[in-house]
């Protein structure tokens, strides 16, 4: 799986139907988040799934950790795929591997200013049990592990991109602008987007920003597959 693009934060049908049409493969929803600051409803969120799978994919992003409840609330959703960025043990993953063995898991790596280490761990203990990994970026000002608009240090995403023997999502802080950079210095397996691609006014995804992402993500990727003699998805 190569060249992969993910629009998070889908907020009703409207918008879903927007990024769709401007090329994103997968929809991130974000439910049961810690703040319970949701954007929708889990029914909202189960009709637009229902509604545009299976020629995209919908992916909820939750900070729920445990096993039953992951693969329960996956089920109820009707969603292949689940993005955990939740403090989930190898343990636990490994008894939703068992619980949900079709389930595509996301698992997220939290990019701090001095955590490579730990990163490193839960790749060594966690890749067996997950499809990807996403890196995010931390926000130490209100302790935010995703959604934050922020950028953190390419390099160590390209490192863990490097080492991990999953594929790597690369996220935080992405834009129209940024994006193609961001690809160059990372190497990923796909990149997701969520508030840089909305209107700060409205924060609905503009369909600018989201096309202008999309087109240039997808040249990136090709760039990157010529140069690293790769093959797309």
């Amino acid at each position: 799986m190569y060249g992969l693009i993910q629009v998070a934060g889908v907020i009703d049908q409207s918008e879903a139907d927007l990024i769709i049409e401007e090329g994103a493969d997968w929809l991130g929803f974000a439910l049961r988040l810690p703040a319970k600051n949701e954007d929708l409803s889990e029914a909202e969120a189960a009709a637009i799934v229902k509604a545009i799978q299976p020629d995209t994919k919908g992916v909820i992003i939750t900070y729920l950790t445990d096993a039953d409840d992951i693969a329960g609330f996956c089920a109820e959703m009707g969603v292949g795929a689940i993005q955990l960025h939740g403090d989930v043990t190898p343990a636990e993953l490994r008894r939703l591997r068992s619980l949900a063995p079709d389930l595509y898991v996301l698992k997220s790596l939290v990019v701090k200013t001095d955590n490579m280490e730990e990163l490193r761990e839960v790749v060594a203990t966690s890749a067996d049990w997950v499809d990807m990994f996403i890196t995010d970026s931390f926000n130490p000002a209100t302790g935010a592990k995703g959604a934050t608009g922020l950028t953190h240090d390419w390099s160590v995403s390209a490192e863990l991109a490097r080492i991990s023997p999953k594929p790597l999502m690369l996220a935080g802080g992405l834009t129209p602008e940024n994006v193609a950079a961001a690809i160059e210095a990372v190497r990923p397996a796909a990149v997701d987007a969520h508030t840089g691609l909305e209107d700060p006014a409205t924060r609905r995804k503009d369909r600018q920003k989201v096309r202008t992402f999309v087109r240039e993500a997808r040249a990136a990727f090709a760039r990157v597959a010529a140069q690293d003699g790769r093959s797309g998805s």
